[in-house]
This record gives C-alpha cells, structure tokens and sequence, in this order.
C-alpha cells in the first residue's frame, strides 16, 4: 500500500510542474502590470519603475519562473496586489470556507446521486428511468450563474426563506476563529445561532455548486449499475432466492461505483474550481472570490498561487481515489 502510495505521488510532480510553467507563462503573457496596479491612478514613473524593481517586475521572464518556483517550494507564494499581505495568508485564510462549500456540495451530490442513479438503472426504460436521464443532462447543461440567479430569486427575493448572500448575518459576532470552518467554530463556541444561521446561508450556494456533480453521479451509478446487472453472479444469486434489497445495495453497488468514486474525486477538483463563479454571486467568502478579486485587479502573484493549489487538490484527489480503487478491487493495488 505505501509503495503504492509513494509511487503515485512521484508520478503526479512533473504534472505539478507542467501546470505551473503553463500557468507561468499564460498569464505573464497578459498585457498587466501589477506595478501599475500596486501605485494606483495617482501613481508617477518613477514610482512604478521602483515598484517593479522592488518586486523583480523588470527581470526576463525565465529568471521570475524559477524565483517564483523556488520561493513557492517553501510555500512563499508572494504579497497581493488587492490586500497587500501575502498571499499564503489570505488563502490559509479563505480555504476553509471553500471547501466547506465544497464539502456541502459534494455531500449533496452523493448522498442524492448515488440512490437516483440505483433508481433509474433498476428501473431500466420505464418512466422514473426517463425523468431522471432528462434532469442529468438538463444538470450538465444549465449554467451555474444562471441556476444561481433563478434560486436567488425564488428562494430569497420572492419566498423570503433563505439568505441572499454571504456566509452569516451581518449583525450577528462571529465565534472564535479556532479552525476557520464557521460551523465547527460555531458549535466549539456553543453558538447555535451562529451555526443555524450559517446553515441557512450555506443551503443556496451549496445547491448551486452540486447542479452538475449530482447530474454526473447520475449518470455514472445508472451505466455502472445496469452493466453489473448483466453480470453472471446477479443471475446466480436471484435464482437462489437472495434477498434482492440486500443484493442491490450491498454486492452489485459495489461491483458499480469504480466509475462513479472517479467522478466523485475529479469532482472535488472540478468544485473548487466552479467556486469561482458561485462564491462571486453569492458573495461567499473563499478562494473562488478571491481569485475574482486577483482576476480584476491583474494580481499574477495570487492567480498562480490558486493554480497551483488547485492542481494540488487535484492531484491529491486522484491518489486517493486510486487507493479507493484498490481497496474495492486489490488486483488494481497488485498491479501499481
């Protein structure tokens, strides 16, 4: 297992390093300068000659790739241009908050997907079979902004039952930063209020980023189920009086979810990634506005770093998804 580990994890740094020189060299490739954003409108020459010789601004580009690799190795990713701190800061500061959205929605997407996708495979051309491939596609399809906006009005501007934006009500204190997950600090701090209220901001957001993992994992259960339904040991165990539910959701589930558990961890990836759009609209406090902020502003320095971050997840999410895979079948472990 540990062989199995280490060897994935030396298979995943040249990809590491693929992705940063790429995502180096497009967005130098940009026609910004963070000095000029840095000295602001009233900012002279001279000023922002020295800025960018502060910040090696004026170097060839070759020389500011390995500084920037050398100085991210030891997790110094730089000083932002909009917050002016630096940037490891602000994003051990917003992470948690992403990926308790993140989490949220992946929840929702599993906990939904898993049993619907069983449903439709189990009921095979019938009509819940039908509805449920027509909300699959319609969930790969509808835009994430766009499903935003219609939740915000329905639920929030017409109904009045959840909040529009933000992660909890303006008026109330904030517990204790002790993790930087609101509602773990919330209940360490015996602050039901803060953590229900919470919650209730959570709920659209959380929707809303699900949309397209919860269509997939559709998807994926119903294909997987109803090939492992074809298979001789179904047969064997109907004809000899098996219990069905039990059969079902025990033996030919698992038999099912490779493909799904594969989704399900390029899912996590893809979610902080499609956090961007979604904390923007809801004015979520994480990465995903964070890196707006960066966008807007031309701040190379926290675009690379959120990169860099995400490719990370992603890489840590296929190990682990790997190691999954081996665990429901050993002959993948056998096989490295």
């Amino acid at each position: 297992m540990l062989r199995f580990i280490l060897r994935r994890c030396i298979l995943v740094l040249p990809s590491l390093a693929g992705l940063l020189l790429i995502t180096f060299l497009l967005i130098h490739s940009v026609p910004s300068d963070p000095a000029v954003a840095m000295a602001g409108d009233a900012g002279t020459p001279e000023q922002i000659a020295r800025l960018r010789a502060q910040y090696g601004l004026d170097r060839p580009i070759w020389e500011q790739f390995f500084v920037y690799v050398g100085k991210a190795v030891t997790f110094d990713f730089g000083e932002s241009v909009f917050s002016r701190r630096p940037v490891a800061t602000d994003i051990l500061q917003r992470l948690p908050a992403t990926l308790e959205l993140t989490f949220a929605s992946l929840m929702i997407s599993i906990l939904l997907g898993v049993p619907l996708g069983v449903v439709s495979a189990l009921n095979h051309n019938t009509w819940p079979d039908y509805i449920l491939r027509v909300f699959s596609v319609l969930g790969i399809a509808v835009a994430a902004f766009w499903f935003a906006i219609m939740l915000q009005l329905f639920f929030a501007m017409d109904l009045g039952w959840l909040p529009l934006r933000g992660d909890l009500t303006s008026t109330m204190a904030r517990p204790p930063r002790v993790t930087g997950f609101l509602s773990l600090d919330a209940l360490l701090a015996g602050r039901w209020d803060v953590y229900l209220d919470h919650l209730r901001h959570l709920v659209l957001p959380a929707v809303t980023l699900s949309l397209g993992g919860l269509a997939t994992i559709v998807r994926f259960t119903r294909a997987g189920v109803l090939d492992t339904l074809q298979q001789d040991f179904v047969f064997y165990e109907r004809a000899m009086g098996y219990r069905w539910l039990r059969l079902v959701w025990v033996f030919i589930l698992r038999n099912s979810v490779t493909a799904t558990v594969t989704q399900i961890g390029l899912l996590f990836g893809g979610l902080i990634a499609g956090a961007v759009v979604v904390e923007a609209i809801f004015d979520w406090p994480g990465i995903g506005s964070y890196t707006v902020q960066a966008i807007l502003t031309g701040d190379k320095q926290v675009m690379l770093a959120v990169t860099l971050l995400v490719g990370t997840v992603y890489a840590v999410v296929n190990i682990l998804v790997d190691v999954v895979h081996g665990l429901l079948d050993p002959r993948l472990m056998e096989q490295g």
